[in-house]
């Protein structure tokens, strides 16, 4: 695994990138305070700022200002409207958006450029705009790491195949592409973690949708198998590590041992499996998967074998002992 990034910080201008398109964002003025650093992954309505209450005033959040906050500010005349907005401005505030592509006051326009401010507008209603800037901050500043290996949606569950270079973790995310699931990212899998422990796994942009394969070199699984054998992201719910086959290992003979395996200090369930000649490691990834999804269902098929075998064993030694007791 490499180091773990955290990011600290998100510069305005990256809410003008390709990848933030969705929020539709233009600037109004205020440009060369694009740099300006955005240091929480939280927006703020100034709601009680604008009253001359500056208390919860964060300036390392982005303003939203709806239809409330701008009806406010063109209640007062223009003399008050400078003094509002004079003494919010003097609290460096790192960036102004207005929704619904509302028309801002004079005064806030010449404050913004007048200090740097960068002033946004988006035709996005405010609750729209509220979600998707906190959900595209929340993934721009979620921890992350890197880790080889092949992950792919096996059945709806996405499963983590890493293992030594060379043991097939390519051959065997192949034969499985092959037998209908789909590729999320092969060699480099990008992790972030979300909210709620939420581990989502994807590709670097460069090699999506390509794997190597020794012996056939680069192949883009998209365009030979076509887009339904492709996802961009997917949420890691199960680990599988490929193991060369040692006759000093000790192996779990019952599946009743648990593994995890720590990401971002989340811990994933991890199988254990050994790898030798004769034994077909793309069918057993794919009824690890499936014997997975049945444990989440509540249905652990080795300790109800090893139940059903000792309440078996205990039947048997109930009638022994009332066959001996018999006269």
């Amino acid at each position: 695994m490499e180091k773990v990034s955290d990011k600290n910080s998100v510069k305005v201008i990256e809410l003008l990138s390709p990848r933030a398109s969705a929020l539709k964002l233009k600037v109004i003025t205020g440009k060369k305070g694009l740099s300006k650093e955005i240091k929480v992954p939280r927006i703020q309505k100034p709601g009680l700022a604008l009253s001359g209450f500056f208390n919860y005033l964060h300036s390392d959040r982005i303003q939203i200002l709806g239809k409330s906050e701008l009806s406010f500010l063109r209640s007062h005349n223009r003399t008050k409207q400078r003094e509002i907005i004079e003494n919010i401005c003097l609290h460096h505030i790192t960036c102004f958006i207005i929704s619904n592509n509302r028309k801002p006051p004079a005064e806030l326009e010449n404050q913004a450029s007048k200090r740097g401010i960068p002033l946004l507008k988006t035709s996005l209603p405010t609750a729209d705009v509220i979600d998707k800037i906190t959900a595209f901050l929340g993934d721009l500043f979620a921890p992350s790491t890197v880790i080889h290996g092949a992950l792919l949606d096996i059945n709806g569950l996405g499963t983590l195949i890493i293992g030594t270079s060379g043991i097939g973790k390519s051959e065997c995310a192949l034969e499985l592409i092959a037998k209908g699931h789909r590729l999320v990212s092969d060699d480099v899998v990008e992790i972030k973690r979300l909210e709620g422990n939420v581990l989502l796994g994807s590709g670097p942009e460069l090699i999506r949708h390509h794997m190597e394969i020794r012996g056939l070199g680069v192949i883009n699984i998209k365009d030979l198998f076509g887009v339904a054998f492709i996802m961009d992201s997917k949420e890691i719910g199960l680990m599988i590590k490929l193991e060369r086959w040692s006759r000093e290992a000790a192996y779990d003979r019952l599946g009743l041992e648990e593994y995890t395996y720590k990401i971002l200090d989340v811990e994933v369930p991890l199988i254990r499996m050994p790898v030798a000649p004769g034994r077909n490691i793309s069918m057993l990834v794919e009824v690890a998967s499936r014997h997975h999804l049945l444990k989440l269902k509540g249905h652990f098929s080795a300790r109800e074998f090893v139940k059903n075998v000792g309440e078996k064993i205990r039947a048997n030694t109930r009638k022994e002992e009332k066959k001996s007791q018999e006269p």
